[in-house]
């Protein structure tokens, strides 16, 4: 069980997550225990593509999008990627995005698929702007990702890169005041209980304008 983070325990830096609801269907299914991000090691799973691809790190930038240095600090666990970063890598690579966080193998199983994620579980993965708790992430291949985040970032300067990605988002804050960056639009200030759908595919950030971290349940869809 991974433990949830609290706001006051939400690491200060940045704020970019994705997603909401996960398509429930019927009949059952074998529930895959959770593996905790300690046991997952995302820059050397990312290594290992890379090289039993025999692809330079050029040729992963220019798939992904993300430039060659980061992408190497990130193999090297230097740097710690955001969710909209290893979702560019994800749809760069041609793998589910919780492939690279899990070490389960992904499920082929379509039909009545479903998925629970009790109160204080989820897969955790944070980065320096916000706190993040990926929701049934033992489906793999699904259209959309759930995600529950704390927003730590108080400025987009606290970014050293904005998201992107060839995604659709969907949000509602919890609690707090969110603001959304977008390089074409003026900052977008969402209070309590306000929701909001956009394109991802303008480069965006996320922070937060109350005292508190803004809590957040988005969700991530890919086409």
């Amino acid at each position: 069980m991974t433990e949830k983070i609290m706001p006051s325990q939400a690491p200060r830096g940045q704020g970019l997550v994705i997603q909401d609801v996960v398509r429930l269907h019927t009949d059952e299914s074998v529930r895959i225990r959770e593996t905790s991000p300690a046991d997952v090691d995302i820059g050397a799973r990312l290594y290992d593509i890379r090289k039993g691809r025999k692809l330079t790190l050029q040729d992963i930038s220019r798939a992904t999008g993300v430039s060659a240095s980061a992408f190497s600090k990130i193999e090297r666990n230097e740097l710690s990627p955001t969710i909209g970063t290893l979702q560019r890598i994800a749809q760069g690579l041609g793998v589910d995005m919780m492939e690279l966080l899990s070490d389960q193998s992904s499920n082929q199983q379509t039909y009545g698929r479903r998925s629970i994620t009790r109160a204080g579980d989820g897969k955790q993965h944070d980065s320096n702007t916000c706190a993040n708790t990926l929701l049934c992430s033992d489906l793999r291949n699904k259209k959309m990702t759930p995600i529950l985040t704390y927003v730590s970032a108080r400025s987009p300067d606290d970014y050293k890169a904005w998201a992107k990605s060839e995604a659709e988002i969907f949000l509602t804050v919890l609690e707090g005041t969110l603001v959304v960056h977008s390089r074409i639009y003026e900052p977008l200030v969402l209070s309590t209980g306000d929701s909001y759908y956009y394109d991802a595919n303008v480069e965006h950030a996320w922070t937060s304008a109350s005292e508190k971290d803004a809590k957040v349940l988005w969700v991530l869809a890919v086409s």
